[in-house]
């Protein structure tokens, strides 16, 4: 009979960057899946981020029996503070996107919660707070990955032009490399989020280590709409502060629009999600067929009125949360493979798929002319998610593990 069963586990589950508000698809996921998580087990989060004016973590008191809060003093983000904060990191062997969160007061702060309670199990939620663990501390611990960050980072080198970004890519996929296979081999246990994922971590770990913990949706929250979608409008969201989202705007804009004006001279992408960086919001300044919005309530009615949502990255790791959302409220998906990467989906059956921007566009246009073809592919997406990937399922490769880690780790303390 597995362990929860029998009792609830102490869970203490680290994260770095925050968990409120739910605008990034790493907090999406991890707020749901630990909400799910904590109807069986004691769940204390400790969490550590940007200080930032109207913090709501204490509302996560009502979800989980503990909640710790580190909020530290960052600088603004591609400022002359961040630009000093990167130079004096150089002088570490540790990637930039690690130090910056992995302050010695919350490395501190997490040794004093380690000694005033005792935990059966800690999560490592993303590589990035991996840094403050003491990993040598006597209880299984699980990292679990959303992407595979060097990946990420090489990707950013291989399609980067500015000669300064080039270099700073670089270091951090070189750095990141040797960081993230430093804590792979680790952990007791390692959660990947697919199996390109998995595959990847396992040419330098054993492959039973790892554990696949699908992405999923919240189906009851995003449904299929009323189709208003009836134009030439397309939908992109996402946090527009991260950087692979900004590269596909920028790439779609520069690649992919102009094809698409040829055959629908009146199309427009409308760009929805948080902190539209200073490059984007000229960029629609300076261009018509693109709509920034910036942060918004809700992102179901932008989808509902697009006619087709596209994913043109070329940067990334892990899954896109953001897919399966749009999924979920049937709407056909043109995405390029890097943007579906590690989901179980098919082309032309669930998803369209294309690489080149010309291919991207015909495809575009093909769904734009064609509405039954749209409801055809945006049926067969919801019914995929709708039938396998609640978040109720997939959190239930949890307690597998925990289970897994936590036997073992009783076995060898009564050995």
């Amino acid at each position: 009979m597995p362990f929860y069963k029998e009792a609830p586990l102490r869970v203490l589950w680290i994260k770095s960057g925050g968990l409120v508000p739910l605008d990034t698809g790493g907090k999406i996921r991890s707020f749901n899946l630990l909400r799910e998580i904590a109807r069986k087990h004691e769940v204390t989060l400790f969490t550590f981020y940007g200080r930032y004016e109207g913090d709501t973590h204490a509302q996560l008191e009502k979800h989980f029996s503990r909640v710790i809060c580190v909020p530290i003093d960052l600088p603004e983000a591609r400022g002359t503070g961040e630009a000093l904060d990167y130079a004096l990191n150089l002088f570490s062997l540790r990637p930039y996107t690690m130090a910056k969160y992995c302050r010695p007061v919350v490395a501190r702060a997490l040794r004093e919660l380690l000694h005033r309670h005792d935990f059966d199990v800690i999560v490592c939620d993303f590589l990035f707070s991996a840094d403050v663990i003491p990993w040598d501390w006597p209880r299984p611990k699980v990292l679990f990955t959303h992407n595979v960050e060097e990946q990420i980072w090489r990707r950013h080198f291989q399609v980067s032009k500015n000669p300064v970004w080039k270099a700073v890519s670089w270091r951090e996929y070189q750095t990141m490399r040797s960081a993230e296979r430093h804590y792979v081999q680790l952990a007791e246990h390692v959660l990947a989020v697919s199996e390109n994922d998995r595959n990847y971590f396992a040419t330098y770990e054993k492959a039973e280590k790892i554990t696949v913990v699908p992405t999923g949706v919240d189906v009851e929250y995003f449904q299929p709409q009323n189709d208003a979608g009836d134009g030439n409008t397309l939908v992109f969201t996402g946090s527009m502060d991260w950087l692979p989202n900004e590269d596909a705007i920028l790439f779609f804009a520069e690649s992919i629009l102009p094809h698409l004006k040829q055959e629908a001279p009146d199309v427009k992408l409308r760009v929805v999600g948080r902190k539209p960086t200073e490059r984007l919001q000229t960029l629609a300044k300076e261009n018509p067929h693109i709509l920034v919005t910036g942060e918004v309530p809700d992102i179901r009615p932008h989808v509902r009125d697009a006619s087709v949502y596209v994913v043109p990255l070329r940067i990334g790791g892990g899954t896109r949360i953001k897919i399966f959302e749009a999924m979920a409220m049937g709407k056909a998906v043109v995405s390029t493979p890097v943007g579906a990467e590690g989901l179980p989906v098919s082309h032309n059956e669930n998803i369209v798929l294309a690489e080149e921007p010309q291919d991207f566009a015909r495809q575009v246009i093909r769904l734009l002319r064609d509405r039954a073809e749209r409801e055809r592919i945006g049926h067969a997406a919801r019914a995929l998610v709708e039938q396998n990937y609640s978040w109720g399922a997939v959190a239930g490769v949890f307690d597998t593990v925990f289970d897994r880690v936590t036997a073992k780790s009783s076995e060898l303390q009564s050995a």
